[in-house]
């Protein structure tokens, strides 16, 4: 990805520089690369030019004519983030490995709506443990807990163990640690119990 980003002279081919394959477009003319798990043929709609200083850039808006989908990429006929094993662009030099540990997965409340920040109560939105990020997920749910799932988390003997009482900074503490390991609805249940 960075020697593909080197200014060659005009006429260099890319392609060969940079060690890909070169795999001609069926909708469009420019090839495309081989080794891509995923890759769009695009017709470009509109250039807009960020600004006339060097290296400022433009915004290129294009329209997909076809996607190809390297079936290796695949888990039940859906891309697999584990398997795509992406890398992202960060600053200067520095790069990003989006695989592993660093994934986590956000459930997005397409279907339905999610109950919203708004509807946590008021000592978890000023909470100084949970982040920006936790308030988000815990936000994201479909629904308020119940009374019976609040009275199962109070009287879970993990709950029972930590010696919560209304130790606010406690409570948020096992939430946010609870977060982490993906246990969404548990976290709002017991961030609810002890208000």
């Amino acid at each position: 990805m960075s020697l593909s980003s080197t200014a060659y002279d005009k006429g260099v081919n890319e392609f060969l520089k940079a060690g890909l394959t070169q795999v001609p477009s069926e909708k469009v003319r420019p090839p495309r690369v081989g080794e891509a798990p995923v890759a769009l043929e695009c017709t470009v709609t509109e250039v807009i030019e960020l600004a006339d200083t060097p290296g400022a850039g433009n915004l290129i808006l294009a329209k997909v004519a076809l996607i190809h989908i390297n079936e290796k990429y695949l888990t039940d006929d859906k891309l697999d983030t584990q398997k795509l094993d992406l890398v992202g662009r960060m600053g200067e030099s520095w790069y990003t490995r989006a695989s592993g540990p660093a994934l986590f997965e956000v459930p997005k409340p397409i279907r339905t709506k999610g109950i919203g920040v708004d509807s946590l109560p008021v000592s978890v939105r000023e909470s100084k443990i949970l982040t920006g990020n936790n308030l988000g997920r815990l936000g994201n749910l479909e629904r308020v807990p119940t009374t019976s799932e609040m009275d199962m988390i109070r009287k879970s003997d993990e709950v029972k163990t930590k010696g919560l009482a209304n130790d606010i900074a406690k409570i948020h503490q096992l939430a946010k640690e609870w977060l982490a390991e993906g246990r969404t609805q548990d976290a709002l249940s017991l961030l609810f119990s002890f208000e």
